[in-house]
């Protein structure tokens, strides 16, 4: 009987952190040692962190890199590791060793480096292009990379029919975003029963910069059935008995029809490395695992917002945040979410009222909090606008509304980065995806901050995901005031955001089909906009792009989010 039982740690790294992260794996594979694994697995680039980026052009972090790795190695004992690291062969790879009994037997390049969206491997690492497999007793397994078992007819098919394989690994470090873990499923089952295959695929879990990354690591038996799976957004050790005996002789039988392909795979360059033999304990106690349920897509949002939230924050050496609490929608469900990730102990809320600023929202900014039981702080602001006009009054135009209106909100950002300064906490912005789309926010103002927390979420989301979490809470965490408002800025009387914009249900799928599917005018006003207001939209996209480059970052939720995923030049005279 052809058997391993295999361990998947699933691991929250921190770019840089060689030490910590080392500690963390070897802690891991004495765990899986413990539990009689013949094969412990972790993410890619898992002892540098991922994506390192610039930290690969210094010299000196590849050589740690490469000491930890050795570290890793010594601490590897009666168990087989396989973990992602940078490898320097006069080039750098991303790369997976695989540790047998304190020692490093092979390594595996990554052939295909995506270069698209948030990745940008080819500037930094040269594909490699050997096809490794490794023989561990009687059993063949192949070891590819993240990115390389997406390719259809390449790196897993080469493995299987050019080397052998029974059980092909893949250690990913793919990132979050809507929909991505049933599509991740999906590709990894076909890949499996396509080639007969059993899959073990481990992901990397935790916040770095802008990107979540969201674990869910899985294994396919050879006929595409999902037999195991970690959890989403959290670290997560998945022990596993895998049964191989019938994959040959299934992939056999089913191989018939494709002896073309086959021939073709098998002239590839496959280098199969023996392992050092080592005697497995067949008689192990049963391993029992279950499948975590299916999250709705609101819950996988905002599990990931909470994810991105803490370890922004706490990667960074903050342990608090404050947040300017308006009253509206935003800063409801950015508190909201502050609280879930940090405790609230670690947030405080600051209202900021002006003279326009209504008696409704003052009353829904204390019942936030007191909802929430964060400190609240009250700070008008209407005598330190007074005191700009009066300065300004013989150099400005005191009727142009713009002015005052944005004076507003950037004495609010100062209020808030002097509290940040005195506590060492961090500012949370609160703008959405839509009005930072459309500049429709003030530079130095309410874009004043550290980090923003909802920035990839569409208006639209933005009261999905607050009336999700008051289900979530059994009562109205967030009131239903707030949801039911008409939203505003509230720098000015009377002031509404549909006077400046298209109501959010029109200016949201706009902003979808351009900003994130590239769509034309002509292809979005198929889908029932009218051009004039497609016009007004895209032009505003367009020309507030420098706001967003000096804007700070938030978490990667869509499929296009503004910063990595899209680089426009700020100067650019092109419209449409």
């Amino acid at each position: 009987m052809k058997s391993l039982r295999i361990a998947l740690c699933q691991i929250n790294t921190t770019i840089g952190d060689l030490e910590g992260n080392t500690k963390k794996i070897i802690k891991n594979i004495k765990k899986a040692g413990n539990l009689k694994a013949d094969i412990v697995v972790f993410p890619e680039l898992s002892i540098p962190g991922y994506p390192p980026e610039d930290l690969l052009l210094k010299s000196q972090f590849i050589s740690d890199n490469l000491k930890y790795l050795d570290i890793i190695a010594k601490e590897t004992r009666a168990i087989t590791a396989v973990i992602g690291f940078i490898n320097k062969e006069n080039v750098l790879y991303n790369s997976a060793a695989v540790i047998n009994d304190q020692k490093i037997e092979g390594i595996y390049n990554k052939i295909f480096l995506p270069n698209y969206g948030v990745f940008d491997e080819k500037r930094y690492f040269k594909p490699g292009s050997i096809y490794s497999v490794f023989k561990f007793n009687d059993i063949t397994f192949g070891v590819n990379i993240c990115e390389d078992i997406w390719i259809t007819g390449d790196v897993t098919e080469v493995q299987v029919f050019g080397g052998g394989a029974e059980l092909v690994i893949n250690i990913s470090s793919s990132p979050y975003q809507i929909g991505k873990i049933k599509t991740r499923e999906r590709m990894l089952s076909t890949r499996a029963s396509d080639n007969h295959v059993a899959i073990v695929y481990t992901n990397l879990v935790g916040g770095q910069d802008e990107l979540v990354f969201d674990g869910g690591s899985m294994i396919f038996d050879h006929k595409g059935n999902l037999i195991a799976k970690a959890k989403q957004f959290k670290e997560d050790f998945l022990t596993v008995d895998i049964d191989l005996t019938k994959v040959s002789s299934d992939r056999l039988y089913a191989s018939y029809h494709k002896k073309p392909e086959i021939v073709k795979f098998k002239k590839k360059k496959v280098k199969k490395i023996f392992l050092t033999e080592r005697k497995l304990l067949n008689e192990k106690p049963s391993i029992k695992w279950g499948i975590p349920p299916i999250k709705n897509s609101l819950e996988e949002v905002y599990n990931a917002l909470i994810l991105g939230t803490r370890d922004y924050v706490r990667k960074n050496g903050f342990k608090r945040v404050v947040i300017g609490m308006s009253g509206g929608i935003d800063s409801a469900l950015s508190s909201v979410i502050a609280v879930d990730a940090l405790g609230k102990e670690n947030v405080t809320l600051i209202s900021m009222p002006s003279s326009v600023t209504s008696k409704e929202t003052m009353s829904d900014a204390r019942k936030v909090a007191k909802n929430l039981g964060t400190e609240f702080y009250v700070i008008p602001i209407e005598n330190i606008l007074e005191e700009y006009q009066n300065k300004l009054s013989g150099i400005l135009y005191s009727e142009k509304r713009i002015v005052i209106e944005n004076l507003q909100a950037r004495i609010r950002g100062n209020i808030l980065m002097a509290f940040a300064n005195n506590f060492n906490c961090l500012v949370l912005t609160t703008g959405n995806k839509s009005e930072t789309s459309v500049g429709y926010c003030t530079l130095y103002g309410d874009t004043a901050g550290g980090f923003a927390v909802i920035k990839d979420i569409p208006k639209t989301m933005v009261y999905d995901l607050a009336k999700f979490r008051n289900k979530k809470a059994r009562f109205e965490l967030i009131p239903e005031s707030i949801i039911k408002r008409e939203p505003s800025a509230e720098l000015s009387p009377g002031q509404k955001d549909t006077d400046a914009l298209p109501p959010y249900p029109v200016l949201d799928p706009i902003l979808k089909a351009y900003v994130e599917e590239d769509k034309s005018i002509d292809e979005i006003a198929e889908m029932g906009f009218d051009k004039e207001t497609i016009n007004k939209v895209i032009t505003m996209v367009d020309i507030n792009e420098y706001k967003r480059r000096q804007s700070p970052i938030g978490i990667k939720i869509t499929q296009k989010a503004f910063g990595k995923d899209r680089r426009l030049p700020i100067t650019n005279k092109y419209r449409y």
